[in-house]
């Protein structure tokens, strides 16, 4: 646990649930012209391999953990707590529909946490657009009253950020711009989703990184080697690289379509390259505009840390809601 400088206003449980490991925190209040304040951080091992229900015993301890630690360092229980989970999430009920790396469905979390913390409040959301509330609000979009958060990593998801909040949608799938489909027809790459020519199949990091393979003969290659070698001037390295950049440039002419956002924030394991592929997705977006109006485009500020970030920020508008209700 790294303890962090305490600050006095009440405190929240944030959790934030990935395939490899569970970032947790104690998220103070938004400190005026700062960001919110992540009073102690820890994390946990995911371990999937155990099952989904060691999983979900896994997150209620550490959330049990936190509940303590706070009662030792400030005198009081935390006042909500905030979870970011992958997967389907019913943010309504509370409830973790699915997860196909995890393994569980239909999982309570509102109902599990709060019962294991003494009736605390409790907010649920889905781990990429809880990541873009965090980077709308307090990190690279911060100011901003529309924006979409992209992350590019085994996947590709987004976040929609309208006012301050994040829009899920009628049936909790606004965002998926992973499946805007590309390249149609028949010979578009066959999608996890059933689909053909999906974005993620193309310009997510893991699209690159058999790209990258496929064109160097390496089968341990990835999309870091291929930025890399784009940068030292392969041309090898190069056609994969421009590949993958006009398929992102076409999903991101559809988003910028249909949202008209005033900055697009590009996150996730790809967006590492730094300019290397900001630069050109900036050129081939300008390339395709007609009508629309060109949004900026800016790397994401908060790298792994947008997960806690945001869950604390669903933990503490939870709070705001009891006052104003």
């Amino acid at each position: 646990m790294r303890p962090r400088t305490p600050l006095p206003e009440r405190h929240v449980i944030a959790l934030d649930v990935g395939g490899t490991a569970i970032k947790a925190a104690l998220v103070g209040a938004e400190r005026p012209g700062g960001p919110v304040a992540l009073l102690a951080e820890t994390r946990r091992a995911t371990a999937r391999h155990r099952g989904p229900e060691a999983v979900v015993a896994t997150i209620l301890d550490l959330a049990d953990e936190l509940r303590a630690l706070g009662v030792e360092r400030f005198g009081e229980e935390a006042a909500a707590v905030g979870v970011a989970v992958p997967g389907v999430v019913d943010e309504a009920t509370g409830t973790a529909v699915w997860s196909a790396n995890l393994g569980w469905r239909d999982v309570p979390f509102r109902e599990l946490l709060g019962r294991r913390l003494g009736g605390v409040p409790v907010a649920l959301g889905h781990d990429v657009r809880t990541g873009g509330l965090a980077e709308g609000r307090v990190g690279a979009g911060r100011g901003t009253d529309r924006f979409l958060f992209l992350a590019l990593g085994t996947g590709i998801a987004g976040a929609i950020g309208i006012d301050g909040r994040i829009e899920a949608g009628a049936h909790g799938c606004a965002g998926e711009m992973g499946h805007i489909v590309v390249r149609p027809g028949p010979d578009g790459p066959p999608c996890g989703c059933g689909g053909r020519g999906c974005l993620e199949t193309l310009a997510s990091a893991s699209a690159v990184s058999r790209a990258w393979a496929a064109a160097c003969g390496d089968p341990a290659a990835d999309a870091a080697g291929c930025a890399a070698a784009v940068a030292a001037g392969d041309p090898r390295a190069l056609r994969v690289w421009r590949e993958a950049v006009a398929a992102l440039a076409d999903g991101l002419l559809t988003a910028v379509t249909l949202l008209d956002p005033r900055v697009l924030i590009i996150g996730g394991g790809l967006a590492e390259a730094g300019e290397t592929l900001l630069a050109p997705l900036r050129a081939a977006v300008e390339e395709r505009i007609t009508f629309q109006r060109l949004p900026r485009i800016v790397p994401a500020a908060l790298g792994d840390a947008a997960g806690c970030l945001g869950a604390g920020l669903l933990a503490r508008d939870l709070l705001s809601v009891e006052v104003t209700t």
